[in-house]
């Protein structure tokens, strides 16, 4: 997961997210991006970034909020696992972004599964996946 914390999600949000995933995984080309339809996504600097990355970009279907599960379920966990749906407050901006930086690089990305990863932590499926991809 590429994550940043922001005041408000905005196409420049979305972008320094996507370059510290690019600059911390170093996905070869032909990475999937996917996301909803929003503007942050789908906004010309943002295509640009993708291009860049020779990334293939993939949106949900207009009104189908089935297509966005994923990211939609790690949102519900973060809150959850945070208690931030339980009322939980940050102390200030800098408090959120180190709680949820550490909960997402320590915890998330190298230790929860996940049962869409064949219940395996993203970090473990992406080197499986990597693996399987260096075999072929």
């Amino acid at each position: 997961v590429g994550w940043t914390v922001g005041a408000k999600l905005d196409t420049e949000l979305a972008r320094e997210a996507l370059r510290r995933a690019l600059a911390l995984r170093q996905p070869s080309a032909g990475l999937l991006f996917h996301s909803d339809r929003g503007g942050e996504f789908t906004s010309t600097a943002f295509t640009a970034d993708l291009e860049r990355a020779n990334a293939r970009r993939s949106l949900s279907r207009p009104g189908e909020c089935h297509d966005n599960a994923p990211a939609e379920s790690f949102f519900g966990t973060l809150k959850d696992e945070l208690d931030i749906n339980h009322g939980r407050i940050f102390a200030s901006p800098e408090d959120a972004r180190s709680v949820i930086g550490e909960y997402i690089e320590r915890f998330y990305n190298r230790q929860r599964r996940h049962s869409n990863n064949q219940y395996l932590s993203p970090v473990d499926f992406e080197a499986e996946a990597r693996q399987l991809a260096q075999a072929a």
